[in-house]
């Protein structure tokens, strides 16, 4: 008989398990988020002070729920990295179904941004509590990210809950492999800048 999970349901073991999902530890493997980055330019410096006063000016009055976090911080963000312009190609709220490697689990769910021919998958956490830590969204994210055609290249995906960034990247050999990057905080300067680079990075990456 085939299960069937939603993709917020799913946990790093049963990735593990019914689709051999494998965490790599090694620093080399996820060098995209920290080497080779572009630089930001003092306009988009000044861009990015906007982004991050907007957000604290909105989340101080409550909790911002995730269509503001789309709104108010992924979209400039990804606006200032160029994914708005050709020959990039945005999905929004797009359905994915993976199955396991047995084919006795089909996992679906729907992902709130692709961009590209599902080379950079994108995550919004609402922020409704400071408790609910970005990295909990990590299976969620994982679970897209292992439907894509280009197992060939690296995958990237981000997750977002408005104060916390967090950048995973994916690569299918014999056995699904990942990574992801600490939390970058929208709160400290020199990591939103960092966000914004990662992001150029990866549309550079993308285009390869």
């Amino acid at each position: 008989m085939v299960q069937t999970i939603q993709a917020r349901d799913i946990s790093l073991y049963e990735l593990e398990e019914k689709f051999g999902l494998e965490l790599v530890t090694n620093s080399d493997f996820f060098t995209e988020w920290t080497e080779n980055l572009p630089l930001v330019t003092d306009v988009e410096k000044l861009s990015l002070e906007r982004v991050k006063s907007n957000y604290l000016n909105l989340n101080k009055r409550r909790p911002m729920s995730e269509e503001a976090v789309k709104m108010v911080v992924l979209s400039p963000l990804l606006d200032l990295a160029g994914f708005y312009q050709p020959p990039f190609e945005i999905e929004t709220e797009a359905s994915t179904e993976i199955s396991g490697v047995d084919e006795s689990v089909i996992v679906k769910g729907n992902i709130d941004v692709l961009v590209l021919n599902k080379r950079l998958w994108v995550l919004v956490i609402e922020s409704k509590s400071t408790k609910f830590d970005v990295i909990t969204a990590l299976p969620q994210a994982l679970a897209y990210m292992l439907d894509t055609p280009n197992i060939e290249q690296p995958i990237f995906g981000l997750l977002v809950n408005g104060r916390e960034f967090v950048f995973v990247k994916l690569v299918h050999q014999e056995k699904p492999k990942y990574a992801r990057s600490y939390a970058l905080s929208i709160e400290r300067d020199t990591e939103l800048q960092q966000i914004l680079s990662v992001l150029k990075r990866i549309s550079q990456l993308i285009l390869l």
